[in-house]
């Protein structure tokens, strides 16, 4: 098995588990502002989501900085986007991802990423991949503390259930 690989899956499915979730709840959850590092559910799906295309444009050679100023403008349509939009945006990048990586017969190999903010780096394929993850995973936690700032439990989305689950 290939850890990375298998980490962006376990992003994938815990996107999926805390989406369903919140669909079991009103819809004006996602909207209703709270103190957080962003200031709605919907503002941290879209970044969430919006961050993910942008790696994937960095893992398929594009630039840091112009795959970032090619993904930025998402933020402002994903914003106001719907459980069932999010899903199906989620779902349709997950299968860009997989596509990429069933194409990519080495997820070791080094490429060089120039982070505007710290510089270049040589950085190999699947820490990208953990970092798409892992980077997830904190924002799925902001999301959890923001559904019971209003109210509601979140559900388990941690990687222990996910081992459950594939």
């Amino acid at each position: 098995m290939n850890h990375a690989k298998n980490m962006y899956r376990y992003h994938v499915w815990a996107n999926q588990v805390l989406l369903d979730r919140v669909k079991e709840l009103p819809s004006n959850v996602l909207y209703e502002e709270v103190k957080s590092s962003y200031p709605t559910i919907a503002a941290t799906f879209s970044h969430i989501y919006v961050v993910d295309v942008m790696w994937l444009h960095i893992l398929k050679g594009m630039d840091m900085q112009e795959a970032m100023e090619t993904s930025m403008p998402l933020l402002e349509k994903t914003n106001s986007y719907s459980a069932d939009e999010f899903i199906k945006s989620f779902e349709e990048l997950s299968s860009q991802y997989e596509a990429w990586m069933n194409g990519q017969t080495d997820l070791e190999k080094k490429v060089t990423i120039n982070n505007p903010w710290a510089g270049a780096r040589e950085t190999a394929y699947s820490e990208m991949l953990f970092h798409v993850a892992n980077h997830g995973t904190y924002h799925r936690g902001n999301i959890t503390t923001m559904l019971r700032q209003l109210g509601y439990a979140s559900t388990f989305n941690d990687l222990s259930f996910y081992w459950y689950q594939s």
